[in-house]
């Protein structure tokens, strides 16, 4: 055999070899080698926990260590001019080869340094899980110190009982800019009118994540901005973002992207002194065997491979289990003195 078609063998071999290494690899990092329990298991765990649980300072202690030290939230958490001085390149944590070097023109937009006062205390992070519909949780999360929600979720009158009236920062997805709000490319009046529910709150947008959510998102800060409102607006920073992904990739968490959801309970978790979660119930079927809505105010799914959050609250139930931090599934008990 000539040495050309011998070499031409070999390279055909090796990139049927290299495919399928590649292959292979994929599989895993889609499907884990571990199993998840499977949605009725789940919840027979947690019907068989119940209500008990008890606070673990050290459990508390080691996860603020933990994520102190792989993804510094009180310093990281947002875009600053202090972490990103002018001409810092912020690579986008949801697409590595697009980056935004800071300019005076972005530069001026973020906050001077971490503006929240700590150590927060009890806090609440208020997710969207269908589980929150009759839950009467609302006076109980109102009674957080600071308290967190997702993604611009509905507060009206006939929510309240269930998810509450405050709000210390709230997340906000620039698709929700897109979807909800025309990207705000004709009238922003609608938008700074729905923003008035959450008060004096933070708004929390991830403008550096993906690239076509940076626009949406200055469009958002200038709207608030030139209609004087009382929110402050705060850019999530990607670095920061990009660290919480690999530690809880770490953790059997695998997915293309962190719910919201739990990017939040990391900030807790590196911020407050007792964290309290609420709302996180990613099942179709409730405790009680009965169908659950995706969200408490709709029943949109999310898109697929995009979230992994059963395993999100696998490893969410085993912090509640150790006494790291507090879920609350189903109902919360009446504000009788009963906790």
């Amino acid at each position: 055999m000539p040495v050309c078609m011998l070499v031409r063998c070999c390279r055909a071999k090796l990139s049927v070899w290299a495919a399928l290494c590649v292959l292979v690899l994929c599989w895993f990092y889609v499907f884990p080698g571990y199993r998840l329990p499977a949605d009725k298991e789940i919840a027979e765990e947690v019907l068989r926990h119940g209500e008990a649980w008890r606070k673990n300072q050290t459990g508390i202690d080691l996860y603020r260590k933990l994520l102190t030290e792989c993804c510094d939230p009180r310093r990281m958490f947002a875009v600053t001019k202090e972490n990103s001085p002018l001409g810092k390149v912020l690579w986008y944590d949801g697409e590595f080869y697009y980056s935004h070097t800071v300019n005076n023109e972005t530069y001026q937009l973020f906050v001077q340094d971490n503006p929240l006062t700590l150590p927060l205390k009890k806090c609440a992070v208020v997710g969207n899980g269908g589980i929150l519909r009759h839950s009467k949780c609302g006076k109980d999360i109102d009674q957080a110190d600071f308290i967190m929600r997702c993604n611009l979720p509905p507060l009206s009158k006939e929510y309240v009982e269930d998810v509450g009236t405050i709000t210390h920062l709230v997340t906000a997805n620039p698709s929700i800019i897109e979807k909800r709000f025309q990207n705000l490319l004709w009238s922003r009046k609608d938008f700074v009118d729905s923003m008035k529910v959450y008060g004096s709150s933070y708004i929390y947008m991830p403008a550096f994540s993906m690239k076509p959510g940076t626009d949406p998102s200055l469009r958002a800060y200038y709207a608030l901005a030139d209609s004087s409102s009382n929110l402050t607006m705060l850019f999530a920073n990607p670095e920061f973002l990009h660290m919480v992904g690999k530690f809880w990739k770490a953790r059997n968490v695998h997915a293309r992207r962190l719910s919201t959801g739990l990017f939040l309970v990391s900030l807790a978790l590196g911020l407050c002194e007792e964290v309290t979660v609420y709302g996180f119930w990613p099942f179709s079927v409730g405790l009680d065997e009965q169908p659950v809505s995706h969200h408490y105010y709709d029943n949109i799914l999310p898109y697929k491979w995009v979230h992994a959050m059963p395993e999100e609250f696998v490893q969410l139930w085993h912090l509640h289990k150790s006494g790291t931090l507090r879920m609350r599934v189903g109902r919360c008990p009446s504000q009788d003195g009963v906790s």
